[in-house]
């Protein structure tokens, strides 16, 4: 199991990993045939094959993840498709299909024809096919839970940062956090802003780019925020990371705070060999149309994240990324 980075909502899984832990993980039977080549902690679960089958779920709640004042079922729907789809982009696996299950209210048809629309939209978007699912009757809220099937002859994982790698992102940062922001504060929503968080990119295509390159050792999607997800990354391979606040690309009309914690970014962090990808930035943006930035370095204590401002003063990121048990108000 890859370690986790700090936080409540991780403690708790590592609490459930540790009950669970003679069923089927680290020391359960699964593992001892060697089916599992990637158990939890990573973006996604890795069994054998060939080549390998990679496995992730994530889910969707009306009311914590989306409210119907703020987006339609059918953008939050292809909202939570991409995002899942963006942890098969975090191993850098191509997408073999879905499966969605949905919890609704028997009397809210309407709502079906709304997510089937979305999900149809986001599948067709990286030409996936809706592989089956669930669909269950519920007094509310609405419930989206998707699982994304992929395949990948190397996996990216989180685990093989070595000192001295440089820390790269697809960019800018920030953007679904202003978004977010903008509607708590009742505030007008930026147009760009509003597709970062209903719309984003999962960057399977750019992943697997960078792997088949060269030089890139490690990486994973941006779900939680780069200080909590660069904190997974340090503590997955035991190394430290320092990030540089001048470099990392901020979304227009975000700040510095969001582009770290704000979260549901889905671009993609990159650990690679120093010096492999300064080459490479040009091509990959003249390929994809997007950054691709060196924001920092695999220094420091193991498992902690610094920030170097642009007086070369460092200080620890104590705070992560978002954090479900944590931040446990409504939205």
């Amino acid at each position: 199991m890859s370690r986790l980075g700090p936080g409540e909502e991780f403690d708790l899984i590592r609490g459930i990993l540790d009950r669970c832990s003679g069923l089927g993980g680290d020391s359960g039977p699964l593992d001892a045939s060697g089916s599992v080549v990637v158990g939890p902690g990573d973006d996604a679960l890795v069994l054998a094959g060939d080549p390998p089958l990679v496995i992730s779920t994530d889910m969707t709640v009306e009311g914590v993840h989306f409210r119907r004042d703020w987006i339609s079922l059918a953008e939050a729907a292809n909202r939570a498709v991409l995002a899942a789809l963006s942890d098969l982009a975090g191993m850098a696996a191509d997408p073999l299909g879905a499966l969605i299950s949905l919890s609704v209210a028997p009397e809210d048809r309407a709502s079906v024809d709304q997510v089937a629309e979305g999900v149809a939209n986001a599948l067709s978007r990286v030409g996936a096919p809706l592989l089956g699912g669930a669909l269950t009757a519920t007094p509310g809220p609405l419930i989206l839970d998707v699982v994304v099937l992929g395949r990948a002859e190397e996996p990216m994982l989180r685990s093989q940062v070595r000192a001295g790698d440089e820390l790269w992102v697809t960019g800018p940062l920030g953007g679904a956090g202003l978004a977010l922001r903008a509607w708590m504060e009742e505030e007008e929503v930026p147009e760009e802003a509003r597709a970062a968080f209903t719309s984003p990119t999962p960057r399977i295509r750019e992943a697997r780019w960078l792997t088949s390159m060269g030089g890139v050792r490690a990486g994973m999607d941006l779900s939680d925020g780069l200080a909590g997800d660069a904190a997974h990354l340090a503590s997955a391979s035991g190394v430290g990371v320092t990030l540089d606040s001048a470099a990392i690309p901020v979304f227009p009309g975000a700040d510095l705070d969001l582009a770290l914690r704000g979260g549901e970014d889905y671009e993609l962090l990159v650990a690679a060999r120093p010096g492999a990808l300064d080459p490479l930035s040009r091509g990959f943006e003249a390929s994809f149309g997007t950054r691709l930035v060196r924001v920092g370095r695999a220094e420091g204590p193991a498992g902690l994240v610094l920030l170097r401002d642009a007086d070369g003063v460092t200080r620890p990121l104590t705070e992560g990324g978002f954090d479900h048990f944590r931040h446990s108000e409504d939205p």
